[in-house]
Order: structure tokens, then sequence, then C-alpha cells
């Protein structure tokens, strides 16, 4: 297993590419910290998952746009696991508006839990990585963040900007046994995809070289790469998992 020891959060991981996360983890062996803020039946599901894998699993409730309430969640991780090795900032939301219709609300809470949350996360947890000498944080952003689209222009602001955050941080704490790598997916099976009407769905399979959409666990293998000794010397990079839809 090449995880056995090592203590993972996964914000979002209630669902979606959060879920698929958290179990290929803990299938490598990670005590992983299943992060929600509403969906509690899911997150327990989860953690019934992992804990029947041989894992240790606990819940971690906090709204990641809020820098406190992540704080008091960092705590009790630490508390519960004593150090944390691996930090998954996956959590996020969508909501869809052209630009002109789109209320600075809309565009404030997009920002609030993609961006500000990957902010409150890796602040709450990154000075006992740096004490360690060793950390690995793996930021989810998205296809939508390289190439941008039609009504979505707070999520692609928001995925960009953790992207660069990224790479920013790769190069302050590449000195100090940490390494900072991004992930981004095209279109996934998830709760989101099947919410596209199906012929937005068959217009998007055609701009796919691959002509299917990605899976969930297929995310999940990624990010085992990058956190595990086969990721050590891959520092400040996206790695696009679209099917060929941005080249």
């Amino acid at each position: 297993m090449k995880l056995m020891g090592r203590t993972a959060l996964v914000t979002g991981a209630s669902r979606g590419i959060g879920r698929a996360i958290a179990l290929a983890l803990a299938e490598e062996g990670a005590d992983v910290a299943i992060n929600y803020v509403s969906s509690e039946g899911p997150a327990k599901e989860i953690a019934g998952q992992i804990q029947k894998l041989g894992r240790r699993a606990i819940l971690a409730r906090a709204d990641v746009g809020d820098f406190p309430d992540t704080f008091h969640m960092a705590q009790e991780v630490l508390k519960e696991f004593g150090h944390l090795d691996i930090l998954i900032n996956n959590a996020g939301i969508s909501s869809d508006k052209t630009f002109v219709k789109m209320d600075h609300a809309s565009w404030r809470r997009v920002l609030a839990i993609n961006l500000d949350g990957v902010f409150n996360c890796t602040k709450a947890f990154i000075d006992q990585m740096i004490k360690r000498n060793y950390g690995r944080v793996v930021n989810i952003t998205s296809v939508i963040g390289q190439i941008g689209n039609f009504g979505q222009a707070n999520y692609a602001a928001s995925k960009a900007g953790v992207a660069a955050f990224t790479k920013s941080l790769a190069k302050e704490l590449a000195g100090k046994g940490i390494t900072v790598n991004a992930v981004a997916p095209g279109f996934i099976e998830t709760e989101m995809v099947a919410a596209i009407p199906e012929k937005v769905q068959h217009r998007l399979l055609d701009q796919i070289p691959l002509k299917r959409f990605g899976r969930a666990d297929e995310v999940g293998r990624a990010v085992v790469y990058l956190v595990s000794s086969d990721g050590d010397y891959i520092t400040g990079a996206e790695l696009s998992i679209n099917g060929g839809l941005l080249m």
C-alpha cells in the first residue's frame, strides 16, 4: 500500500470526485478525514466504507469558505490524527448565470468556497506540515478554469485562481519537504454532469476526443499518484484529466 501510515483530509468528500478521492486514498492505506457541510448522511456512509477497508475515518464538518469554521475543524482533525500528511482541497460549488445576469452574491459565494476555501484549509494546516518537513497538497481545479465557459465566469475565475495559487505555493514550499499540485478534471460522471440536459451532453461528447465522460475513480487514482512516493518529484503541476478536451 502506497499510503500506509499517512493521514489525509479531503474537503467536499461526501459525494462526487471528493468521495472517489477519499476512497482511493483509503484503498492505498491512508486514514481519511471526511469534510462536509450539510450532507452528514453521505459523509457517514463514505466513512463506513473507509472503515471496512481497515482504515480510520473521521467526520470533519466545516464550511471551508469560513475561516474560523475551517480553523476549528483543523484543530479537531489534528487532535484526532496527531498530524496531517495529505490535504486535498476539493470542495467546490457552481452558480451558473451569464455575466449580465450574475449578481454579486453569486460571484462571492462561488469565490468564497472555490478559492477562499483553498486558502483557508491550506492556511489552517500548513504550519504543522512545515514543522514536520513533509506535506502533500493537491488542489482540484477544472478544465473550465483553463478554457472558460459560457455562463461560468465566476466558476472559471475561481478555478484559474486556484491554479495560480498552486504554482506560487509550490515555489514557496519546495524547500520545506512539501509538494503542491493541482488536478484539473474535465467533464466527469458525477451529479453535476448528470444534471446537464441530454442534448447538451451529446454536444460535449462531440468535443471530447475520447468520446466519453471521465470517471471519478480515474481522478482519485491520479491524486494517489501525486501524493504517494511515485509523485515525489512533481510540484507546481496541473494535471489535466479531460479526455483530450484541452490540448
